[in-house]
């Protein structure tokens, strides 16, 4: 029983030094970053109908799954949370770790999947965002992860639609034409159908609540929420 791709591990920790890097290869990231931060905070607001604008997130027990050098986890710090984040990848939490301590940010980081931790304590929220697609097993991703959510917890999976467009975009356009991504980062066989993860969440305990596509605006040079879930998409559960 294990989710962990070690190509997948290796190709990531190949290039683990430039996490921080906003001209580096991880850049989509890091443009990514701001319209996923605001859509987290937002839903997490209205669900637990938080009032506090100065930490929006203080006290949420929140997971990171997947979390790479901490370009999520450590905004959700900042927003209050009490944020664990996990990866399957030493190298990755080496500089997630530095780059918080440097940042004077409390996150307890742990090098694991979700299948081999074990926690004394379950979470308000879990993040697996950008992280299904390079899993193996991806049922069982979704079933430790869920276990460690806790009943009325939420949980946010964005991943990549298995369409023509999104091979067209995601890979043809941002790895070869436009080289945003190093080549080789994804594959299109391991794209989820929305209709798919929702199946799978269905099967483990999570309710779908609500999904989203992210778009590229070149005009404003910035990722916006957009009804077009055909190549970036976001979706929301609840745990029964």
């Amino acid at each position: 029983m294990n989710t962990v791709n070690k190509k997948e591990i290796e190709k990531f920790s190949k290039i683990s030094n430039e996490w921080w890097d906003i001209e580096g290869k991880f850049k989509p990231l890091h443009k990514f970053n701001p319209s996923r931060i605001k859509y987290i905070k937002n839903k997490v607001i209205t669900h637990y109908n938080i009032i506090s604008k100065q930490q929006p997130l203080k006290n949420i027990q929140l997971l990171d799954i997947g979390c790479g050098g901490g370009l999520l986890s450590e905004p959700m710090c900042r927003l209050g949370a009490k944020v664990t984040a996990i990866d399957a990848s030493q190298n990755n939490i080496n500089v997630a770790k530095y780059h918080a301590k440097k940042n004077n940010l409390k996150i307890n980081y742990l090098c694991t999947s979700p299948e081999k931790v074990i926690f004394k304590k379950k979470f308000d929220v879990i993040l697996n965002m950008e992280i299904v697609e390079h899993v193996d097993d991806l049922n069982l991703f979704i079933k430790k992860s869920s276990f460690l959510l806790k009943k009325n917890g939420l949980m946010f999976v964005a991943t990549l639609n298995r369409t023509l467009k999104s091979y067209l975009f995601a890979i043809i356009g941002a790895e070869y034409f436009l080289r945003w991504l190093p080549i080789g980062t994804h594959d299109w066989n391991k794209f989820v159908e929305p209709k798919e993860l929702e199946d799978i969440g269905k099967k483990n305990s999570l309710e779908f609540k609500k999904s989203d596509g992210f778009t590229f605006n070149i005009l404003k040079n910035e990722w916006e929420i957009s009804n077009d879930l055909s190549v970036n998409y976001i979706m929301l559960f609840k745990k029964n």
